[in-house]
């Protein structure tokens, strides 16, 4: 009877853990055509703060403390500058000018920037396992996000060094991209001080509200015509979006990096790209290249390595330990013989 609670408290454990990457991938695929209906910063705003207003609404049902005093406003105020404000308006910014595929790499690359931020900030372990973990997470989202015509010119030398000459990163939106990247990774390291002095769920609320609010104004000033080509679908996609996208997936993510391992949660990014082909698959008929299909692979081993680098470490430190005796005891025995 407890080993049967036991594996379905794991279980739902496991299915929370996923959960917030399993949300964001959907929801890109609900964004796709709701982009063209309406306008980036405003689409940013949307999907910030009516979902802060969610969380802030269960929070209170749920009779979580509000923030006391002037160093919990403070790292909310941070917090909501960091991954509210520059994380969603550099990413709007950046989907305008760079494709989908390269856009969602350089994001998702960001547990680099946490795990090493969280080696020096916090002293987690990346061990040699977590290591190589994290590089075959970013070469399995450069597989599935990347143009396929890149890894095919690998090759052909000089037609792959034409392409990246053709790559102008100042006058594109891939810098733009890489700012949102590093605007994610420092508010999720943020999250663990923000949980100090309050608590982590309503923390999440106010930053998407403080942090949306710059973003509807920017809005105002440098976008027109907002809300007239957005249809039933696009609403629907956008409810989605806010809802479940934000307001769940964000709850349940700095819920979970103020209390576990802020490299090994973060690892779980590289998931979002493999439900989003997933999802674009099953409802856009999107087809999945061999490179793509290696890609999902590879983050699926990446994510794998990165969560039991510590178990692979003392498994491979237990079995040499066992060879080393064997073959002591072989030697000792060849030895009595002669």
């Amino acid at each position: 009877m407890n080993l049967t609670q036991n594996r379905s408290s794991s279980f739902q454990s496991w299915l929370l853990l996923i959960a917030p990457f399993f949300l964001w991938g959907t929801a890109m695929v609900a964004m796709k055509g709701v982009l063209s209906q309406t306008t980036p910063f405003f689409l940013a705003g949307i999907r910030l703060v009516p979902a802060g207003i969610l969380v802030l609404l269960v929070a209170w049902s749920l009779k979580r403390p509000q923030p006391q005093g002037v160093k919990a406003w403070l790292w909310i105020g941070i917090f909501a500058l960091l991954d509210g404000a520059m994380f969603q308006g550099f990413l709007a910014a950046g989907l305008t000018r760079t494709g989908a595929g390269l856009g969602s790499v350089i994001i998702d690359s960001q547990p680099l920037a946490v795990a090493l931020l969280s080696r020096w900030l916090f002293g987690e372990i990346i061990g040699f396992w977590g290591i190589i973990g994290l590089g075959f997470g970013v070469f399995g989202i450069a597989l599935i996000g990347l143009p396929q015509e890149w890894f095919e010119s690998l090759f052909s030398a000089q037609s792959f060094s034409l392409t990246l000459n053709n790559l102008d990163l100042l006058n594109s939106g891939e810098l733009l991209m890489l700012l949102a990247s590093l605007s994610m990774a420092v508010g999720t390291i943020c999250i663990r001080y923000v949980s100090r002095y309050c608590d982590p769920v309503v923390a999440t609320g106010w930053h998407m509200i403080l942090g949306g609010i710059p973003l509807f104004c920017m809005s105002g000033i440098w976008e027109a015509n907002q809300l007239i080509g957005i249809d039933l679908q696009g609403w629907l996609s956008l409810g989605y979006s806010t809802v479940f996208g934000s307001a769940i997936a964000y709850g349940i993510f700095f819920y979970l990096a103020s209390e576990g391992n802020l490299t090994s949660l973060s690892s779980l990014t590289f998931l979002t790209p493999v439900f989003a082909l997933s999802f674009g698959n099953l409802f856009f008929n999107e087809v999945l290249t061999f490179w793509q299909w290696v890609g999902v692979g590879l983050t699926l081993v990446s994510i794998s390595l990165i969560n039991q680098r510590e178990n692979i470490g003392k498994t491979l430190h237990y079995f040499l330990v066992k060879l080393l005796s064997l073959y002591k005891r072989t030697l000792a025995k060849l030895s009595s013989t002669i």
